[in-house]
């Protein structure tokens, strides 16, 4: 059976599932917690939204208190997934160099059809929340989203033999993201009021096993493991060292210009995704609460209004990396993201909410760019070590950001709901301030271009 090079569909297919699943997973919470409280139905089957919204009802006082209960079992879940995860995205990431593609986009596609296989059964048999726990811990023993992106971002920079266009390579993959998140979000509410919560788990399901076969059989790898197979077996301490290897490698042995730039690059991606994650967590959360009172069909078409922002984020790394250098890309995008947080501290209508995408549409911008940047740095047998980095810090940062955020969302939720996002807004100063160094020192765009192909010459050299 011929084989093809075409991992788009895979990355469509397992996006669509785990954004289809995301804010139907919280809104199950939600009303789960409620229920188990106040034994009492929490949102309106209608289409008309209802929710308290006279603060001395003692009803409001209810919804304040699902509100953080929701809240901070999302973020002990977030925790509980991590852990594993995190591990496991190292390790299978950085050894696609030398073992293949294929394991980091199998293995976390397996993983999340056994978590919506169990909840399927939790919904079902209406067991405890506390399963959930031991859901997040087996998904992430798979490795879980970062696993799998990094794996396709490994994918991709391993076809992409021009640099010029990694960047847009790189972008179109988000670019997928987005939409599909999007498209996602918007079926999302329909689907779960025409079929409710169990059989979404299973549609979600079902499309992981279709995913899954496409890897297996239809998808060829980009790394011929021929030559590695025939190795002979290697004691768990040397497999060890290997495993490690290649991120040790590309701090230890590199000149030291490329360690700081790597390392400045790595810091400036880990700050921005923590307060874009932080931030857009919230939404689903604060669209429930007053005075919003938004049902699962708006909250669906508030996730699909980021549809147009990965359109336009897409757009616009194709339009200014044609004019700009990569740093002023991110600046844009950075500022689009404050504009918009700004703005979604104060939405207290429907029609406002909704606007907030406006000032945001160039937002999505710096997580392509910087993934590109990162991936000029480094060699073409070091995509797999650097990508490695990117999910391992995915993980991490997406997990400390939904835990701080959603903490503070529930210290803070009874006298002012928006100052979570006008906190994420304001902590964008700190990868703003990394940039500026950049522009004011030596550092600049070119480094970018120059670094490997100066260390593949002197290699050459030697030679």
């Amino acid at each position: 059976m011929r084989k093809v090079l075409f991992v788009e569909p895979v990355i469509f297919i397992y996006i669509f599932a785990s954004s289809l699943i995301s804010p139907v997973v919280q809104q199950f919470i939600y009303r789960r917690l409620w229920e188990e409280e106040y034994n009492s139905t929490a949102i309106s089957d209608s289409n008309a939204s209802h929710c308290e919204q006279n603060k001395s009802s003692p009803t409001y006082i209810m919804q304040k208190g699902v509100q953080e209960k929701t809240s901070l079992f999302n973020t002990q879940l977030d925790l509980t997934g991590a852990i594993p995860s995190l591990v496991v995205a190292f390790i299978i990431v950085a050894k696609g160099d030398r073992q293949g593609r294929k394991r980091s986009l199998v293995l976390p596609s397996i993983g999340a059809l056994i978590a919506d296989l169990f909840l399927t059964v939790i919904s079902y048999f209406s067991l405890s929340l506390s399963v959930l726990f031991a859901v997040a811990f087996i998904s992430g023993l798979f490795g879980s989203i970062a696993t799998f992106l990094g794996g396709g971002f490994a994918y991709i920079a391993d076809l992409c033999h021009d640099e010029k266009q990694k960047t847009t390579r790189i972008a179109v993959v988000d670019l997928i993201f987005g939409v599909v998140s999007g498209l996602a979000g918007l079926s999302s509410g329909y689907i779960l009021r025409e079929i409710g919560f169990t059989w979404t788990f299973v549609t979600a399901s079902l499309l992981h096993v279709v995913n899954i076969i496409y890897i297996t059989f239809f998808l060829e790898d980009t790394i011929n493991t021929s030559e590695f197979q025939q190795q002979a077996q290697v004691s768990y301490k040397e497999l060890l060292q290997e495993t490690f290897s290649g991120v040790y490698v590309l701090f230890k042995t590199a000149p030291s210009k490329k360690r700081v730039l790597i390392t400045v690059l790595l810091f400036t991606f880990m700050t921005y995704l923590f307060t874009v994650i932080g931030g857009s967590s919230l939404f689903t959360l604060y669209e429930l609460d007053e005075p919003l009172c938004w049902n699962e069909v708006y909250v669906g078409y508030g996730a699909a209004a980021f549809t147009s922002i990965s359109v336009t984020s897409f757009l616009g790394v194709y339009l200014f990396s044609k004019c700009l250098k990569d740093i002023y890309i991110v600046f844009i995008g950075i500022f689009s993201y404050v504009g918009g947080m700004v703005m979604a501290a104060f939405a207290k209508t429907t029609l406002l909410m909704f606007l907030v995408r406006v000032p945001s549409l160039l937002c999505f911008m710096p997580v392509p760019v910087l993934r590109s940047m990162l991936s000029k740095v480094v060699l073409a047998s070091e995509q797999g070590a650097v990508f490695a980095c990117i999910a391992c810090l995915e993980v991490l940062t997406g997990t400390v950001a939904l835990s701080v955020f959603n903490i503070i969302y529930a210290a803070t939720v009874a006298w002012f709901s928006g100052f979570s996002f006008l906190l994420s807004a304001s902590l964008c100063l700190i990868p703003l301030s990394v940039l500026c160094w950049l522009l004011c020192t030596s550092w600049n765009g070119e480094d970018l271009a120059l670094l490997v192909p100066e260390e593949v010459s002197s290699i050459d050299s030697v030679d």
